[in-house]
């Protein structure tokens, strides 16, 4: 995508504008959305370099060469941004989700890419971001801040801290800080993280927020006297409305696993309040979400559904947006000056996409993409990131029991279907020749998390209940948030199968049963995305999901659910390499309670 500043151009959109240059492309016969006074407008617009030189009347800005686009009566929106992602969650590359969401009018994105960075530090978080710089989607990206999520719980592929983050913040598309989770310590004053909060604020640029505790009172208002400008962990309307107030931007996330609309919405369709400080985002959205329900368009439909103005769901996924990451110079409304970027609109409520305009230029029509798009490829040591120390064997998996005893009490992981959260569960085991094993009939697997960045060989083992698995493992590298090697099953066999087989593709996930493969879904890139279209993808993880079910595991996303088993900020009980953790005490904890 053209990096052209607008300070460069001034000269020429003013002479397009008095009708001293010819524009290049006239857009006639639409009703502008104007999302500065909420105003359907009959305007025509021309467009020069582009970017927008007049819009109203703007005959005088013709020539022989321009090109007319007829709109036919459409609606035209600025295109929509996404204030906060994570594209890893797709598990397609950048180029691919581009793919997959210009057709849905998603024309620019701030994506986090805290996950690849937690691969491969500060270097993922370049190759991603200049990966963007060649596609008609616009690419900005927040930089991650807490790499590891909890540093001395886990091992993560990188440390970042305020060194790291001085450094990204010169980088062109590097628009600010990403969620700050580690709000305990914005509120204890941890001297890193608010040294990552000082050279982002130096730098002129916005922190962005992550604040999901009930507290709006005195927690979040301290939390937002660190500069912090957004947040996107509302979950009521309560907590949307409480950081509206403080002057924060409520992000309002709709997802495929977080679907908070419904509540947060409430914020603005039982209050009358200025709606300038609300935004859509969709936070995690996988391939399956992109092919059904579409991207920042569904999410838009989802907020009228609920009662919203579709003007105002409009504004907030365009001028909201810009005006929240300092960049409205350059987008989210269609005037003078910005970017030529628009989407056609044939209905308002339903938000029946025609047509999306990147730059003056048609990029997707009736939902297809009509543009070519640049290969990509990434170096191989990207692609090989799966790094154990050897190659891994059932003794690995072996959990002994403390000597003389035939029954312990355990400490388990008990998953919550549909939540992120976990219970620490104690069950008495029996022992079985000196050995602690999985217990089907209890619902009780094996689960292991193993280093996999620098091949340290350290490795957390532990149980799991909920899950239902009647036989078999199923294995994956992506395992919220340092990424390592997360293997859960009844057949130590079978969990040395499903991670090895992991380790020699590059990562992904595996289901596996009695020594063979059901189905692989290969993630190469740095163990967390497939540089396949999101068509392929979703059929990948389908078959991986029926696999599961084979398993005997009902839960609706299963390696969702999974996925954050490894999580040490989530209550109460996770498994990190390094071993058990209480996470409402912040401590390791013995596998063996009694």
């Amino acid at each position: 995508m053209s990096a052209n500043r607008l300070a460069a151009m001034t000269k020429e959109l003013v002479a397009v504008a008095t009708g001293r240059l010819p524009a290049d492309v006239v857009i006639r016969g639409g009703k502008v959305i104007n999302v500065f006074t909420g105003e359907i407008l009959n305007w025509d617009i021309a467009i020069k370099n582009g970017r927008i030189a007049m819009v109203g009347e703007v005959n005088h800005c013709l020539g022989p060469e321009t090109e007319i686009v007829d709109a036919g009566g459409l609606y035209l929106a600025p295109g929509f941004l996404d204030g906060h992602l994570h594209v890893e969650s797709s598990m397609v590359t950048v180029t691919q989700f581009a793919r997959a969401v210009l057709p849905h009018g998603t024309t620019t994105i701030f994506m986090d890419p805290h996950e690849i960075a937690n691969v491969l530090g500060l270097e993922g978080v370049r190759l991603m971001v200049e990966e963007g710089r060649n596609l008609p989607l616009r690419v900005y990206a927040t930089m991650p801040s807490c790499v590891p999520a909890a540093p001395g719980l886990e091992d993560a592929g990188a440390i970042i801290g305020p060194e790291e983050v001085a450094v990204a913040m010169k980088w062109d598309n590097i628009i600010g800080l990403g969620e700050m989770m580690n709000f305990p310590g914005v509120l204890n004053g941890d001297e890193a993280v608010h040294g990552e909060i000082r050279v982002t604020l130096e730098a002129g640029k916005p922190v962005t927020g992550h604040y999901s505790l009930p507290d709006v009172e005195k927690g979040l208002p301290a939390y937002a006297a660190a500069g912090i400008c957004c947040c996107h962990e509302s979950t009521r309307a309560v907590d949307a409305l409480a950081r509206m107030r403080l002057g924060m931007y409520a992000m309002m996330r709709e997802g495929s696993a977080w679907h908070d609309v419904h509540e947060t919405i409430k914020s603005l369709t039982e209050h009358r309040i200025d709606t300038r400080r609300a935004i859509l985002v969709t936070d995690d959205t996988h391939p399956e979400t992109l092919l059904s329900l579409g991207h920042l368009d569904h999410v838009v439909r989802r907020a009228i559904s609920e009662g919203l103005n579709p003007i105002t769901a409009i504004q907030a996924v365009t001028i909201n947006t810009a005006e929240c990451f300092g960049v409205a110079q350059d987008l989210g409304s269609i005037a003078p000056g910005r970017w030529a970027d628009i989407v056609f609109l044939s209905d308002l409520a339903s938000l029946t996409i025609e047509k999306v305009m990147v730059g003056g230029r048609i990029v997707a029509e009736k939902g297809r993409l009509t543009v070519e798009l640049p290969s990509a490829d990434y170096p191989p040591h990207v692609k090989n990131s799966v790094r154990l120390k050897e190659a891994l064997k059932a003794s690995h998996f072996a959990i002994p029991a403390p000597s003389g005893r035939d029954r312990v009490k355990v400490r388990v992981i008990e998953v919550i279907e549909a939540s992120v959260l976990t219970r620490h569960t104690l069950v008495e085991m029996e022992v079985e020749e000196g050995y602690l094993k999985a217990s089907p009939s209890q619902d009780i697997a094996k689960v292991a998390v193993v280093e996999r960045h620098r091949a340290t060989g350290t490795m957390g083992l532990g149980f799991v209940r909920g899950f239902g698995l009647k036989a078999g493992a199923v294995a994956s590298t992506v395992a919220h948030d340092s990424h390592n090697l997360l293997i859960v099953g009844l057949n130590d066999e079978d969990m040395a199968l499903a991670g090895n087989t992991l380790a020699d593709c590059g990562g992904g996930m595996v289901v596996v049963q009695n020594g063979r493969v059901l189905a692989l879904l290969p993630l190469p890139v740095a163990g967390l995305m497939s540089d396949q279209p999101v068509e392929v993808v979703a059929g990948q993880v389908e078959e991986v999901l029926k696999a599961w079910r084979k398993l005997g595991c009902e839960l609706v996303s299963p390696f969702m659910t999974m996925a954050l088993l490894s999580l040490p900020v989530l209550p109460e009980l996770r498994l990190t390499n390094r071993g058990l953790v209480d996470t409402l005490e912040f401590k390791f904890v013995p596998l063996v309670a009694g």
